[in-house]
This record gives C-alpha cells, sequence and structure tokens, in this order.
C-alpha cells in the first residue's frame, strides 16, 4: 500500500517522473516478467532495467517473487502492485504537512535522475 504522507507521495511521484519507469510499470501493468525478458521487450540493458526495479519496489509500485523453471534455473518475476493514487490539493496539502522542512532527502536522488 502506497502511503500519502509527504515522503511517500514524495517518493511515488519522483519514482514515477521517470520514462524508464513509466515504461516498466506499463509492461508489468500488461503481464508479469522476468529480468531478461522484460530487458529485451523495454530494449535496455539487464543492469539499468535492475536499477529501476530496485527503485520502483522501494515506491510500492511493483513486487517480486523468485521462482524456478522447469530447468532448476531460479527465475525473479516482478508484477505491478495495485495501487491507485487520487491527487486532489486537499490530498497533497494534508501531505505537505507530514513533511520535514530542509531534510526530506529526495533533491539528490531528483538530480541523479535528471543527469
Amino acid at each position: 500500500m502506497i502511503e500519502l504522507t509527504g515522503p511517500g507521495l514524495l517518493q511515488v511521484l519522483s519514482t514515477l517522473a521517470n520514462p524508464h519507469r513509466l515504461r516498466v510499470v506499463a509492461a508489468l501493468a500488461a503481464e508479469r516478467n522476468y529480468v531478461s525478458r522484460l530487458a529485451r521487450s523495454l530494449g535496455i540493458s539487464r543492469a539499468l532495467l535492475q536499477v529501476h526495479l530496485r527503485k520502483l519496489e522501494a515506491a510500492g509500485l511493483v513486487s517480486a517473487t523468485i521462482e524456478v523453471s522447469e530447468d532448476g534455473k531460479a527465475m525473479k518475476f516482478y508484477e505491478v502492485t495495485p495501487f491507485a493514487l487520487h491527487l486532489t490539493p486537499e490530498v497533497i496539502a494534508d501531505a505537505a504537512r507530514t513533511l520535514d522542512p530542509g531534510s526530506d532527502g529526495l533533491d539528490r536522488e531528483l538530480e541523479a535522475d535528471a543527469r
């Protein structure tokens, strides 16, 4: 469940503010998938995909399970965690009241994502 406190809302919004992560969520909304196949379908490297999947998982937007294939290989499957965000000025005002001024810690992450 996505927490709509100030830090939780900032984490979700900053996580979704990346085009690669939006594409990952869109692909996983269609079907759950494992890293190699998902990377091929999105046209990005597995290493880059795993960076994005970690951020999506930390924000509560995707989840992963490990399954063993018929040939004994462990495969990590990802799927979208059901979520719905209903943003209104009131929801944002309530979330903003939970922020600790000057210590949100997301400025560095947003700057890194912008690069």
